[in-house]
């Protein structure tokens, strides 16, 4: 099968891209609504791009009747969010929080979830969470006939859990891919959680 994007249109680009750029890590981002709640919602449309300084990307799109999605206005409004990695046992949760709720409303109060003070935040991060990053928006980007915002936003602070790390030193840090247990996306309904691992030693 070979696909012409020019004959396709945009949610048929959007499953075929989904359904091959996989599995991808999600963002669940936590942002503050103006009325003072917190928002949570997830993106797999999501990927660092620099170390130098720490920066990613999120991708999100805009409402069906052309308003912004509140995570993005959140973001764009108020500037700091906490972006978390869900692990598998909150895989139910995460996806619960991807219902579409009146502006305002809480998903975190919605599905009961707990919240812990982070160091180096002004916002909270989940309390179970096994990685927490306090962010600030760096750029945002209109891109696109959505358009979609691209999002790069600027890592502050990390939280790990500390059952997650191996081994720490001035020189390094090794941390458990198997513990972190992070929830990969697929295309359409489905997810993956992390199977076989390798290492492989860099070529010289």
């Amino acid at each position: 099968m070979n696909i012409d994007f020019a004959e396709q249109d945009p949610a048929r680009i959007y499953s075929i891209m989904a359904q091959t750029i996989m599995p991808r890590p999600i963002a669940w981002v936590l942002s503050e609504h103006e009325n003072g709640s917190y928002n949570l919602a997830p993106f797999s449309y999501f990927a660092p791009i620099c170390s130098d300084p720490p920066l990613f990307m999120i991708s999100i799109s805009k409402k069906p009747d052309g308003s912004l999605k509140d995570t993005r206005a959140n973001i764009i409004e108020r500037k700091d969010f906490v972006l978390h990695l869900p692990t598998w046992g909150q895989l139910e949760a995460m996806n619960a929080s991807a219902a579409t709720l009146a502006a305002g409303v809480s998903e975190v109060e919605e599905l009961g979830l707990e919240l812990e003070e982070f160091a180096g935040s002004r916002l909270p991060r989940l309390a179970d969470s096994r990685v927490a990053m306090a962010c600030t928006l760096h750029e945002v980007q209109e891109i696109g006939n959505g358009p979609y915002a691209m999002i790069i936003g600027r890592l502050h602070h990390i939280y790990i859990d500390d059952i997650a790390v191996l081994e720490q030193s001035e020189e390094k840090i090794r941390i458990s891919p198997k513990i972190l247990d992070p929830v990969g996306r697929l295309g359409g309904p489905r997810y993956t959680k992390l199977g076989k691992v390798v290492a492989l030693a860099r070529p010289e």
